[in-house]
C-alpha cells in the first residue's frame, strides 16, 4: 500500500545509485509502511516541526510527511541523498527543508519552531552521542517534547534498563531520570538494506516537565560516569577520586560503600550528587 504519490524506495534507491555506506552507519528502511508507523509512534504531529536525522533516500521523511507532520527538518550528511530528498520536497511544498550537514554541528533549535519533536532512525555511529547531547542540555525543559529514535537492541535496551543488570548503566540513568523512556518497536535485520548483524528498537521518550529527583546535573554527570566507568568495583573503589571521605557520602546517602553501581537506582545517584555538591 502507497504513502503518497512519489515512488517506492527501491526504484529512488536505484535511480540516484544509493548504496548504503558503512562508514556512514547507514542501513535504509525500505518498507514506506513501517517508516509511516514508526512516524505514529511520535504521537500527533500536525502541530510540531520535526527533526529527523540521516533521513538517506527519505523513507523515514515520507512518513513523517505522510502522517501530517506540520514541517520536517531532515540533516543529512551525504550529500548523495540529496535529489531524492529534493523530489520529496517538492511533493510536500513548503514542508520540508532538508541541510546537507553534519547533526553534531548544527543549532537544530534555531531552524524549528515549536514545539518541536525529533524522529530518526539514527545512523549507528553517531546515535548514542546525539542521544547523551539531547539528553543533557543546559537548562531543563530541552527545546524538544519527545525523542522517537531508532538504535540497535542493544543501546534499546540501556536506555530503558532497570538497577541489578548488565544493561543498566549511565544512558538509563541520563533518560529516566528527566524522561519517560519505553521501546515501541522492535524491527528485525531483515527490514533494512543491507541487513545489519543485529535487531533494531524505536525507542520512544517524552521529557519530564521537571527531574524525578533533585541533582546538579553536572555533578550527577560525574558521578554515574565514574560508577559505570570501572562498574565491576565497589562504589568505595570506583567514586574515590571524586571525594576524599567517599565512604561518608555514600552512607550519607543510604548507599553502602561495598554495593557496585548497577545495583544503585536513580535516586541513590541523585542522593549522592547532592550530598557531594
Amino acid at each position: 500500500m502507497a504513502i503518497d504519490a512519489l515512488p517506492p524506495l527501491r526504484e529512488v534507491i536505484a535511480a540516484h545509485s544509493l548504496s548504503a555506506r558503512k562508514a556512514l552507519g547507514q542501513n535504509f528502511l525500505l518498507d514506506l509502511n513501517l517508516t509511516a508507523k514508526i512516524a505514529r509512534l511520535a504521537g500527533d504531529l500536525s502541530q510540531a516541526d520535526v527533526l529527523e536525522v540521516g533521513p538517506g533516500p527519505g523513507g523515514l521523511t515520507r512518513g513523517l510527511l505522510a502522517e501530517g507532520a506540520r514541517r520536517v527538518v531532515a540533516v543529512e550528511k551525504d550529500a548523495r541523498c540529496l535529489p531524492a530528498l529534493a523530489e520529496i520536497a517538492a511533493a510536500y511544498p513548503g514542508r520540508l527543508e532538508v541541510m546537507n550537514a553534519d547533526a553534531l554541528e548544527i543549532d537544530w533549535q534555531a531552524v524549528l519552531a515549536p514545539p518541536r519533536k525529533i524522529v530518526a532512525n539514527l545512523p549507528y555511529n553517531v546515535g548514542t552521542e546525539l542521544l547523551v547531547r539531547w539528553l543533557t542540555p543546559p537548562s531543563w525543559p530541552p527545546a524538544w517534547d519527545s525523542l522517537t529514535l531508532m538504535f540497535q537492541r542493544e543501546v534499546a535496551d540501556r536506555i530503558v534498563a532497570q538497577p541489578g543488570g548488565k544493561a543498566y548503566g549511565r544512558l538509563a540513568v541520563l533518560a529516566q531520570w528527566r524522561c519517560e523512556a519505553r521501546i515501541a518497536m522492535t524491527l528485525p535485520p531483515e527490514a533494512f538494506t543491507p541487513p545489519p548483524k543485529v535487531r533494531s528498537a524505536v525507542v520512544h521518550l517524552t521529557a519530564l516537565s521537571a527531574p524525578r529527583y533533585e541533582a546538579d546535573p553536572a555533578v550527577l554527570s560525574r558521578v554515574v560516569a565514574a560508577a559505570f566507568g570501572q562498574r565491576r568495583k565497589m562504589l568505595r573503589a570506583a567514586l574515590k577520586g571524586l571525594a576524599p571521605d567517599i565512604e561518608e557520602h555514600l552512607r550519607a546517602a543510604g548507599i553502602a560503600p561495598t554495593e557496585r553501581a548497577e545495583q544503585v537506582p536513580i535516586e541513590g545517584f541523585c542522593a549522592l550528587a547532592r550530598t557531594l555538591a
